[in-house]
């Protein structure tokens, strides 16, 4: 009888962006103000920069 190993699925997250499910290991990190937030790749985080920013200049 042959053994089969077992496939352990990556531990996955969400992109805060877009919603696309990554892989943690290749996801993108920043720490916000009290939790950390996940990005697929630059351009997801350059979205999410530039809407913080818009936020936050129409709060003054």
């Amino acid at each position: 009888m042959i053994d089969q190993k077992k496939i352990i699925e990556p531990e996955k997250v969400a992109c805060e962006v877009c919603l696309k499910e990554i892989p943690i290991s290749e996801a993108t990190s920043v720490k916000a103000t009290d939790y950390i937030v996940y990005y697929c790749g630059l351009e997801c985080y350059d979205k999410w920069k530039k809407q913080k920013e818009v936020s936050q200049e129409e709060s003054k």
